[in-house]
């Protein structure tokens, strides 16, 4: 009896599965913080009679926090330990889903900054915790927690504009529904800080220097950059173009949604698959090709097919990504090269990435047309391709110095 009683009630194998449920939870909040303020753009603007401009700030205030703690987290992680890393991360999430939403416009922006440091920790702690955790597991697991991303991605999309639009919610109260999510999710993750032997190791600042030296993680750096920022502006424009295109603002809305629903089974099975091949030179084509089409479809102004399009760009962004998130696993060694990857990929990406919704916002505010900035993306689209291709082929950034 004494035995059982002293039994510790969360053993390995038990923190092993709510460490599958916290990856894959991790997951679910990386994108929904963004995508439910994308759908939301419109209110917010009108909200504070602001600029379409200032508006895509919204989306791009993330992404600059993506660039500006992405090359921290690894060395914070290296001092604390991913699980104290990734636990705070979702803390730091919650108090700037709810600031964002308390009031003033300062508030909003200042919300906004803190929701994307908290994703930020995320985004490159997660390829790392994988590769550790789960070496032979690696494209199932990167699948699972992308699948889910997208998901709760999609419903964030959908579901916000009902929700800002039913009884008194509005657009603050629809944003505040989702810190329920990140608290469930940190619940859920706590336990990993009861690991006697946390993640953490010494990171040979050789290597960290050595990455900037990469050409193969340079490539992989603006392969991730160019898919971020025609994400990322589709994320917040893409309402405003089918709208334009003279859809309902609520089947507008649900046109992000059908976006982002397409490319759910692709996060899943492109991992599993690139982790079965050689090299990932086809999947890069495809994927990048598939967001060039869409591109050009909404270009040609055929509205009948825009859902069409939608799809051919959430096919083609869910692979990219997660062929990116497959990247910092397959092209490094351990778990915390592939941590120094992402954080060298999503720091200089992102940067990359906040220019998009702000630019093409503004174009679109000087011509009145969706014609320059559509031009625009498909131009990225096109260098993503060739990028794409070129970290498709099977090397190691370390071999590659």
């Amino acid at each position: 009896m004494n035995n059982r009683i002293d039994q510790p009630l969360l053993n390995s194998r038990n923190l092993r599965w709510l460490l599958i449920i916290g990856v894959i939870l991790v997951g679910a909040n990386l994108r929904v913080p963004l995508t439910s303020a994308g759908a939301l753009v419109s209110f917010i603007r009108d909200d504070f009679r602001i600029s379409n401009a200032l508006a895509g700030a919204i989306t791009t205030l993330p992404l600059i926090a993506f660039a500006l703690l992405s090359p921290f987290a690894p060395k914070i992680a290296n001092k604390i330990g991913m699980e104290r890393t990734i636990a705070i991360s979702l803390a730091l999430l919650i108090i700037g889903i709810l600031i964002r939403s308390a009031g003033a416009i300062e508030l909003l922006f200042t919300g906004t900054l803190l929701v994307g440091l908290g994703i930020a920790v995320g985004n490159v702690l997660i390829p790392g915790i994988i590769k550790m955790n789960f070496p032979f597991k690696i494209g199932l697991m990167t699948g699972l927690y992308a699948i889910v991303m997208n998901v709760f991605g999609a419903l964030g999309s959908g579901l916000s504009i009902p929700i800002a639009t039913s009884g008194s919610f509005g657009w603050r109260g629809s944003l505040v529904i989702w810190s329920g999510l990140v608290l469930i999710t940190l619940l859920i993750w706590l336990p990993q800080l009861m690991k006697k032997h946390d993640t953490k190791k010494k990171i040979n600042n050789q290597k960290i220097g050595g990455m900037l030296r990469s050409p193969l993680a340079w490539k992989i750096t603006v392969f991730m950059g160019a898919q971020s920022l025609i994400f990322y502006t589709l994320i917040t424009w893409l309402p405003t173009i089918l709208t334009a295109n003279g859809y309902d603002i609520h089947l507008a809305g649900w046109g992000v949604f059908i976006f982002q629903f397409a490319s759910i089974p692709f996060t899943f099975i492109i991992p599993v698959i690139a982790d079965r091949m050689k090299n990932q030179v086809m999947l890069a084509f495809v994927s990048s090709g598939l967001i060039l089409a869409g591109i050009i479809g909404l270009l040609a102004g055929l509205s009948e097919l825009s859902i069409l399009w939608a799809v051919f760009l959430g096919i083609g962004n869910g692979s990219a990504f997660s062929l990116s998130m497959m990247f910092f696993t397959l092209r490094t060694k351990d778990g915390y090269e592939a941590a120094e990857l992402s954080g060298m990929a999503q720091s200089l990406g992102y940067l990359l990435a906040a220019v998009g919704p702000v630019l093409v916002g503004g174009l679109q505010d000087i011509t009145g047309s969706w014609t320059l900035p559509l031009s625009m993306m498909a131009l990225f689209a096109i260098v993503m391709l060739i990028m794409g291709v070129a970290s498709g082929k099977n090397k190691q950034v370390s071999g590659n110095l």
